[in-house]
């Protein structure tokens, strides 16, 4: 069983949609030995789980993303 990471992120490391991109220098990943690029939407709720490698990127307590509606 691999241990997942948490990467706690403030809404200012959010892009305007909301999301986050896995691997991340954030999580301290290497993007040139990792696995493929994927789109983490963090913004709908709070926080996502990399389906490859089981980072858990997660907006830190008192944090939200605005969507500007």
């Amino acid at each position: 069983m691999t241990t997942s990471s948490l990467v706690e992120l403030l809404a200012s490391d959010l892009n305007a949609q909301g999301g986050v991109f896995c691997p991340s220098p954030k999580a301290d990943m290497k993007i040139w030995n990792s696995h493929p690029k994927v789109y983490l939407d963090v913004g709908r709720t709070g926080e996502a789980r990399c389906p490859y490698c089981g980072t858990v990127y997660k907006l830190k307590a008192g944090e939200h993303f605005g969507a500007g509606h």
